[in-house]
């Protein structure tokens, strides 16, 4: 792991943590979102500790309305992260209720369809927010223990870079 911040606030909201949700008749509605898969000039992953539960995850979030799934993506990359992105290939759709109902520190349950995209860093400067706590570069094959699940899979897609995106 390669820490590209010095910045690290400990763990959210007291160190409850965001986990998958087995009732998806609990959720509170359906969510269309965008992760972004940003390997960096070694073949490492960027990855972001979020500051919603303190676990790591890939820089995404949810698609406004009014707003395009690319937008989205390079609006949320840049407020995580404070890099800018540009698109190179759809890695997935990510819908299946087994690893997109997820209940949040706050109690909230969203089923979330999540269009993960591999990105290209194209500029600006790292930096964290209330949304970020941390930033760090892993090699694939030495992911944080505390990765989202869901992400787990997404980043096993995208390694595996197959011709046509995978849907699940």
């Amino acid at each position: 792991m390669i820490p590209i911040l010095a910045v690290h606030r400990g763990l959210g909201l007291g160190g409850r943590v965001i986990t998958l949700e087995r009732d998806w008749q609990r959720a509170l509605g359906v969510r269309s979102s965008v992760s972004a898969i940003i390997f960096g000039p070694r073949g490492q992953l960027l990855l972001q500790q979020r500051g919603d539960g303190g676990q790591w995850g890939l820089p995404g979030g949810s698609v406004e309305v009014g707003e395009s799934v690319i937008d989205a993506l390079r609006r949320e990359v840049l407020e995580e992260t404070g890099l800018t992105v540009s698109v190179r290939r759809l890695v997935g759709v990510y819908s299946d209720p087994r690893l997109q109902v997820v209940r949040y520190p706050d109690g909230n349950i969203w089923h979330y369809v999540n269009l993960c995209f591999e990105c290209a860093r194209r500029g600006g400067t790292f930096r964290t927010s209330e949304e970020t706590l941390d930033l760090r570069y892993f090699p694939p094959d030495r992911l944080p223990r505390a990765l989202l699940p869901n992400h787990r899979v997404r980043i096993r897609d995208a390694r595996l870079r197959r011709a046509a995106p995978a849907v699940r």
